[in-house]
C-alpha cells in the first residue's frame, strides 16, 4: 500500500475511535440497562426493546424490530460512499444479549451488545462525515438472541438473515485478549426415562425404576470417557430424579452437552452417547426418549487474514494478546457464531474486561456490570471498527478473507466425506 494511502487509513482509524468515544456515555447506559434486566434465551424482550430504541433514536438507521425472530432485530445504514453505489460492501456487526439462569449476565453479553452497537455507530459516523469516502458501504447490525441456549444465529442463518453480508464482526468478554480461541462444535440432548411408579417399601417389585436408568446412563457415560479422544467432552446433569423416596420414580430426565473440536466428529460422539442412554433403558426395563436440540453448534473457523488484522489493531490500542499455550490450544466453549463463520468471513475475538473472574460465575456477572469494564469494551469495539476499515479500504484483504473461508470449507467437506467413508467401511467390515 502506498504511503499516502497508509497515512489516510491510519488517520481514519484514529477518527473512528474518536467517533466511538463521543458516544461512550449513551453506550454505557445501553450496556447497564441490559445488564440490569437479565433475560433468558428467546425471552430477551426488554433487552431487545432497549437496543431497538437505541438504534431508532440514532439518526439514519432503518430498524426492523422483529427481524426473522421475535427477539431479533436488524438495523441498517447506507449504502453511502463511492462515486457510484455499485459493489456495496456490507459490513455486519453482531450483538448478543441473553443471560444465564440464576446468575444473570455472567458471560458479559451486555458488553457484546454494546460492542456491536459501538463499532457500528462509530463506523457509520466516520463514513458519514468523510467526504468522498472511496468505497460504497452498508453497515448492518444484527441482534442475535439465544446464544446461551438454542442458537439464535443458527435460526437466523436458516432464515437467510446473513445473506448479502461481506464480512461480520463481534467480540466476546473473557479473562484475556485473544484474536481467536478454539471454540468447539456442540450438540445438546435431553434424555427422558419412563418407568412405572410403585411403593418403594411395600411392593417395589411392581415398579420400573426410571432413576436406576438415569444413574446407569450417567455411569455409562463416565466409563465411556476412557475411550473418548482427549479433547472431546461429555458433561451433563440429572434434571429430575423422582418426587419422594418411598415412590419408585416413574420419570427421570437428564440433559447433556456433547462437544468435539470439529463438527465432523459430532455424529460419532452422538452415536456413542446414544448407545449409553439406550443401554440403561434396556437394563432397567424403562422406555427412553432422546430429544437432540434443533440446532448443533459448529466450531469457529479461523480466518488468518481477519484475525491477524484485528491483532495488529488491538496492539496499536494497547491490547496485550495472550501467548499462554494452555489458553490458545485447549478446548474452549461453544458458540453459534461457529455456524456463521462457515458462511461469512468473520471474527469472534475475546477481550479482557479488567477482571480475572471466570465466565459463568457470579463474580463475572459483577465484573460485566462494573464501570471498569467500559474502557476495555470500547477498546475492543475500536479494534473491530479499525479492522472493518482495513477490509473496506484494501479490497485485496477482503478477497483474501473470502478465499480463506472457501478453502476452510473445502477442507471441512473433505474431512466430512472422509469420516463418512470411514464409518461406511467400518460397518461393512463388521459384517
Amino acid at each position: 500500500m502506498a504511503q499516502h494511502a497508509t497515512d489516510t487509513l491510519l488517520e481514519l482509524k484514529q477518527k473512528v475511535g474518536s467517533c466511538i468515544d463521543e458516544a461512550k456515555d449513551r453506550l454505557h447506559r445501553l450496556s447497564k440497562d441490559i445488564w440490569s434486566c437479565p433475560e433468558l434465551a428467546y425471552e430477551e424482550r426488554k433487552s431487545h426493546d432497549r437496543l431497538v430504541t437505541f438504534f431508532s433514536e440514532e439518526k439514519g438507521w432503518t430498524v426492523d424490530s422483529h427481524f426473522k425472530l421475535e427477539t431479533a432485530f436488524r438495523a441498517i445504514w447506507g449504502p453511502v460512499g463511492g462515486k457510484e453505489n455499485n459493489n456495496v460492501i456490507n459490513v455486519g456487526f453482531l450483538s448478543e444479549y441473553d443471560a444465564l439462569p440464576g446468575i444473570g449476565h455472567a458471560c458479559g453479553h451486555n458488553l457484546i451488545a454494546e460492542i456491536g452497537a459501538a463499532a457500528a455507530i462509530g463506523l457509520k459516523a466516520l463514513v458519514e462525515h468523510t467526504p468522498d469516502f472511496p468505497v460504497p458501504v452498508q453497515v448492518t447490525v444484527l441482534g442475535t438472541p439465544a446464544e446461551e441456549d438454542g442458537g439464535g444465529k443458527i435460526d437466523l442463518i436458516r432464515e437467510r438473515a446473513f445473506d448479502g453480508m461481506d464480512v461480520v464482526f463481534m467480540a466476546h468478554p473473557s479473562q484475556e485478549d485473544a484474536s481467536w480461541l478454539p471454540d468447539v462444535a456442540e450438540h445438546d440432548v435431553i434424555v427422558r426415562y419412563h418407568g412405572k411408579a410403585s411403593h418403594a417399601a411395600a411392593y417395589p417389585w411392581e415398579g420400573v425404576n426410571a432413576l436406576d436408568a438415569a444413574v446407569l446412563a450417567y455411569n455409562n457415560l463416565s466409563v465411556l470417557r476412557q475411550q473418548l479422544k482427549p479433547d472431546w467432552r461429555i458433561h451433563g446433569i440429572i434434571k429430575h430424579g423422582g418426587v419422594k423416596p418411598n415412590i419408585i420414580p416413574a420419570y427421570t430426565e437428564l440433559e447433556y452437552y456433547l462437544r468435539t473440536p470439529l463438527r465432523k466428529d459430532l455424529p460419532t460422539i452422538k452415536a456413542k452417547a446414544e448407545m449409553c442412554f439406550r443401554a440403561a433403558a434396556m437394563a432397567t426395563g424403562c422406555e427412553v426418549e432422546l430429544e437432540f436440540a434443533r440446532n448443533a453448534f459448529h466450531n469457529v473457523l479461523r480466518n488468518p487474514t481477519l484475525h491477524g488484522l484485528y491483532e495488529v489493531n488491538g496492539k496499536a490500542l494497547g491490547m496485550e494478546f495472550t501467548t499462554d499455550e494452555d489458553v490458545l490450544k485447549n478446548t474452549s466453549g461453544s458458540t453459534d457464531f461457529g455456524n456463521v463463520s462457515f458462511i461469512v468471513p468473520g471474527i469472534h475475538p475475546y477481550f479482557y474486561i479488567g477482571s480475572d473472574a471466570l465466565n459463568h460465575t457470579e463474580e463475572y456477572t459483577v465484573a460485566a456490570g462494573d464501570d471498569k469494564a467500559q474502557f476495555y469494551t470500547l477498546r475492543a469495539a475500536k479494534a473491530l471498527a479499525m479492522t472493518a476499515l482495513d477490509v473496506l479500504l484494501c479490497p485485496e484483504l477482503l478477497q483474501r478473507a473470502r478465499e480463506e473461508l472457501k478453502e476452510a470449507n473445502l477442507k471441512e467437506e473433505r474431512a466430512l466425506r472422509g469420516a463418512s467413508e470411514a464409518k461406511h467401511c467400518g460397518g461393512a467390515a463388521q459384517h
